[in-house]
């Protein structure tokens, strides 16, 4: 049976959910499964805006035979050509023989690459600024390379002022019939999985999604529809402040993190005691990671929201503690920059490890590094014990600038 809402007064959501689904790319763990988003445009001609993943696929036939009933459909827009939006194409190709198909140059060859079809006389390629009209609808396409593929592009409905924004400002999780953001308390509910998406997945790309932005702010919106989680039609200015953050590597809060990977506790031990050391002087907002058991995408995440990060490893095997050390290259593979790093190492004959992350961190843009590093053998003694309170020290007043 259909599973569909209208969204305006004749455009409608298709979407579908998997709740089974464990890793999103195979890659990043979704506890709370993952949505997929497609609409469907009823006016003189009919319109399909993007599609869907295959694990979804008979929910979306059977939602989109439903809102068509007997119409064929004419169009379907390709905002963005990965496999988890475009896995039904060539059913459709053979469902709808006049369907013409629109994307750019680039969605056309990656579209060859992965299904081989042929689709002489039934593509349209749009570029910057180019229009399609449906009747009551036009509407005009905006590129987006590299957010977070090279081929993505977002489509702006000029006549109802809806913008179908391709994988910008959508989220990890399913949904549970509540569409809207303001149908549910987004804040406590998704913002976190907000984040974490956009780290994951467009993180590395802060630059190309701020260029987008700025292209966007120049609309008339009265609602955004992204490819995954849900449709803002109100209150725009909770995710827009956030992407303007997250684009440009702003920190979001005054929050410090520290994150650990030790052997036998004490280099666990030690950034407890840090944690405590700037309780202590007024720093309330913490967040302490043991790096060995810690997801890698919540931690990224962490960064991403986090004014000042802390890294304490154990020197292991003369090089960086494994789960720090995947961290750290994690974060630089996401382009993060603009924090404040505290370092701490630990070793029992020769520490080595502050070197190794202060020679991977420093390649990280606009970073600064607080001193002192602090130095454990071992354990935590008298004179480690002194140089985390002055790091402590110089986490509160870099927090406090």
């Amino acid at each position: 049976m259909h599973n569909t809402r209208k969204i305006h007064d004749d455009i409608y959501w298709l979407g579908a959910n998997d709740r089974r689904i464990e890793k999103f790319e195979n890659t990043y763990t979704v506890p709370n499964g993952m949505s997929y988003n497609n609409y469907l445009i009823l006016d003189e001609m009919t319109c399909l805006i993007d599609g869907i993943d295959t694990a979804v696929s008979n929910q979306f036939l059977e939602n989109l035979l439903y809102v068509l009933e007997d119409r064929n459909l004419d169009f379907m827009i390709v905002n963005h050509m990965e496999p988890d939006h475009c896995a039904m194409i060539p059913e459709l190709v053979k469902m709808y023989p006049g369907m013409q198909i629109v994307a750019t140059a680039q969605a056309f060859k990656m579209m060859n690459q992965f299904y081989h079809l042929d689709l002489q006389g039934r593509t349209i390629v749009v570029k910057e600024n180019d229009q399609l009209a449906l009747g009551k609808h036009t509407l005009q396409f905006f590129m987006a390379p590299m957010v977070h593929w090279p081929e993505v592009m977002v489509t702006y409905d000029t006549s109802d002022k809806v913008l179908f924004s391709a994988d910008i400002f959508g989220s990890y999780g399913a949904m549970s019939g509540n569409i809207f953001a303001d149908e549910i308390d987004w804040q406590h509910t998704f913002k976190d999985e907000c984040r974490r998406y956009y780290a994951c997945i467009v993180g590395k790309y802060g630059m190309q999604a701020s260029a987008v932005l700025k292209k966007l702010e120049k609309l008339e919106i009265g609602m955004i529809c992204p490819l995954h989680a849900h449709i803002w039609r109100k209150d725009f200015d909770q995710i827009l402040d956030l992407y303007k953050h997250w684009t440009s590597y702003t920190p979001e809060e005054k929050q410090v993190v520290i994150y650990y990977g030790s052997v036998y506790n004490n280099t666990a031990n030690a950034a407890d005691i840090l944690a405590v050391k700037l309780a202590e002087k007024g720093i309330t907002n913490i967040q302490v990671y043991d790096t060995s058991k810690s997801d890698l995408s919540y931690m990224l995440a962490s960064a991403f929201k986090a004014h000042t990060l802390v890294f304490a490893a154990a020197t292991y095997n003369a090089d960086v503690f494994d789960s720090i050390q995947a961290l750290l290259t994690e974060i630089q593979h996401h382009n993060l920059s603009n924090r404040k790093i505290g370092l701490m190492e630990n070793g029992s004959w020769a520490p080595m490890a502050n070197s190794m992350m202060e020679k991977q961190v420093s390649t990280w843009k606009n970073t600064e590094m607080l001193e002192p590093k602090v130095r454990i053998v071992s354990s935590v003694d008298e004179v480690s014990l002194k140089q985390i309170d002055e790091l402590a020290d110089a986490i509160v007043n870099s927090v406090k600038e």
